[in-house]
């Protein structure tokens, strides 16, 4: 009797055994699988990363900050450029505060009740600058001239406009 009781408990203790031998794997197997799907979803995304990093870098491309010669030129006249890149932006969207119908830099005048207003501006280099603007229904841009005089002043010269056809 005591003989058949171990070979119970030896039998029972080999199922146990094989039992959890093979739950183990299984979990084993099922966290190698999740790791290997990780992994290619990390991979995925570090090719989107990179991809979004080289578009970045293209939009960027003509813009002062970018621009190390523009930057240089102005240096080189004796400009703070941490000053003057936002006194230059400044200096555009301080004529949205004008009086009357005649925008000072835009051509055009506003088919609304609302005045013409420039949005947004980028500095392409040390002396263009291309911008946007809208009474709210319609849109155009704008490209400007920029030069500093003998007195440090900021003169903006339009260049070339447009104004972008309304579709109904």
């Amino acid at each position: 009797m005591k003989s058949k009781i171990l070979m119970y408990l030896f039998i029972f203790s080999v199922l146990l055994l094989i039992f959890q031998y093979v739950n183990s794997k299984n979990i084993l197997d099922k966290y190698e699988e999740d790791i290997v799907k990780v992994k290619a979803k990390v991979a995925d995304k570090e090719k989107e990363i990179s991809l979004l990093e080289d578009k970045n870098f293209e939009l960027n491309y003509f813009n002062i900050d970018r621009n190390e010669d523009a930057l240089a030129y102005f240096e080189a006249q004796g400009y703070n450029t941490d000053e003057l890149v936002p006194a230059i932006l400044d200096g555009l969207y301080s004529m949205n505060n004008y009086e009357g119908e005649d925008h000072p830099i835009v051509p055009y005048v506003s088919m609304t009740d609302s005045k013409l207003l420039i949005n947004k501006v980028r500095i392409l280099n040390h002396k263009w600058i291309i911008a946007n603007f809208t009474d709210g229904k319609y849109w155009g841009e704008i490209f400007v001239t920029y030069s500093i005089d003998e007195n440090n002043d900021l003169k903006y010269k339009l260049v070339e406009y447009l104004l972008y056809p309304t579709i109904n």
